[in-house]
């Protein structure tokens, strides 16, 4: 339980400061991702899912 709270607040802090220091990247980055095609969206989706679990496992796996 304690990691997954320390996990969300971490996104919470990353996506907070995003918005906060550069939300015309936001509205940037809406558009492209509007142009995108949902199987490329699903895909990108899926392929940061991936990434961030192997991350999560392998700062498991250091001792985090």
């Amino acid at each position: 339980m304690e990691t997954a709270l320390l996990a969300l607040g971490l996104v919470l802090i990353v996506e907070g400061l995003v918005y906060a220091l550069a939300p015309s990247i936001i509205e940037q980055l809406l558009v492209a991702l509007q142009a995108l095609s949902e199987d490329q969206r699903r895909f990108f989706g899926l392929a940061c899912l991936a990434i961030g679990t192997v991350m999560v496992w392998a700062a498991k796996t250091l001792g985090a």
